[in-house]
């Protein structure tokens, strides 16, 4: 009996993510019109979309769900990578696995900036400026007529300082008027570290929770996911195959909006 109602739950909960699954593809459209139309036009083609990340392997470690779903809409998708990732001085193969990373998950090599400023360096422990930070992001966004910004939130996903760096520089935007008015600016949710590392049992929590976005792919999509982190070589030790099983964000992402209005925010 208990065998039954074993198999009962597992066969039930998978029933329930692919119904969870199927559900985004239409509500993901609605989503992204939504928050779309808080600038002007929210229908999909409208969008040029910039993905600001720190490193060479963030691209797909934490935004692959939103690339992919994106480039599935035809929306275009820029990326804006603001090192090398030189920490361990690898830079130059970085670059190369970079590219190898964007063209698998649909960014052609024409659409993706990798910065190699001596101010912005791939360190922990480097606290890049805010001001040096944003105003290489809003000159990324006018040169591309970008419309919508997605990055980290304010604890990174990993804490890294690279990472909630760009949080910085984004919010000084929003809260200075510095970016375009027409531009909406997303955050990805840092998630605790137990729902970090649920796989996809963490599907519904997130549809439950409140976002302004919610991006979720399914078998097809992750097997993109999963060929893009296989480009890091560089980077594949043998935690990033546990990452690559068992991290949701390999599968979903969800985000929030950052509001636009000046506001005093100090500039380091």
């Amino acid at each position: 009996m208990c065998v039954y109602l074993v198999v009962f739950v597992v066969l039930s909960y998978l029933a329930l993510m692919k119904y969870i699954y199927y559900r985004d593809g239409r509500t993901f459209v609605k989503s992204l019109k939504h928050v779309m139309s808080l600038s002007s036009d929210g229908e999909p083609n409208s969008v040029t979309a910039l993905v600001v990340t720190a490193h060479p392997d963030d691209e797909c470690m934490f935004f692959a769900p939103t690339i992919i779903r994106l480039v599935e809409l035809n929306v275009c998708v820029h990326l804006l990578c603001l090192s090398e990732g030189n920490y361990y001085n690898q830079g130059a193969e970085r670059r190369k696995e970079l590219f190898s990373s964007c063209a698998i998950l649909g960014i052609p090599t024409s659409r993706v900036t990798i910065l190699d400023h001596r101010k912005l360096p791939d360190d922990p422990r480097s606290e890049w400026s805010v001001s040096l930070v944003s105003s290489t992001i809003v000159k990324h966004i006018r040169a591309h007529s970008c419309n919508l910004v997605l990055t980290f939130d304010g604890r990174g996903v990993s804490g890294h300082a690279n990472h909630t760096a760009l949080h910085k520089a984004v919010r000084h935007l929003a809260c200075t008027g510095a970016a375009p008015n027409d531009c909406v600016l997303l955050s990805l949710d840092t998630v605790s570290f137990l729902r970090k590392y649920v796989s996809i049992l963490e599907l519904p929590v997130s549809e439950l929770l409140p976002s302004h976005l919610c991006c979720i792919i399914g078998s097809r999509g992750y097997r993109r996911a999963k060929a893009a982190m296989l480009c890091h070589r560089t980077q594949l030790l043998w935690f990033r195959y546990l990452y690559i099983a068992f991290s949701r964000y390999m599968f979903v992402n969800t985000f929030q909006l950052i509001p636009q209005g000046p506001k005093n925010l100090k500039i380091y």
